[in-house]
């Protein structure tokens, strides 16, 4: 049985190369993005909103790891509203994927450096 999953990506330069990704047919969860441009007509609170939905019912969240995915707001909410449901979190780097114009990008930061690091000194403070 595949797993329910919800993708996360930084859209606008990545969606072409998260469309590769997705249109595999591993995992369940390949419904398109393509409303996000009126989701963020919305705003925060719409955005927020709408991830939720994504989240809702999933047991995993894949990030689609691009050249600018890491410390983007959107993707940290993702990766904290995840981690904090019990659902899985995986990354994966995409920047060798090529885009509509067959060209691959520089591979990206870690985007779960962040939280890892936070949470690794929250825990220390708790042991105190």
């Amino acid at each position: 049985m595949a797993r329910r999953v919800s993708y996360s990506f930084h859209y606008i330069p990545d969606n072409w190369r998260a469309s590769q990704v997705r249109s595999i047919g591993a995992v369940d969860g390949n419904e398109p993005a393509s409303d996000w441009d009126t989701v963020k007509k919305g705003g925060d609170p719409a955005i927020q909103r709408w991830i939720d939905g994504q989240l809702n019912g999933r047991s995993c969240t894949v990030i689609l790891i691009g050249t600018n995915t890491a410390k983007r707001k959107w993707i940290d909410y993702e990766i904290e509203a995840s981690w904090n449901a019990g659902k899985g979190v995986v990354g994966v780097h995409i920047h060798n994927l090529k885009d509509q114009s067959s060209s691959q990008v520089a591979k990206g930061s870690n985007p779960f450096h962040f939280h890892i690091s936070r949470r690794a000194t929250a825990a220390r403070y708790r042991q105190l």
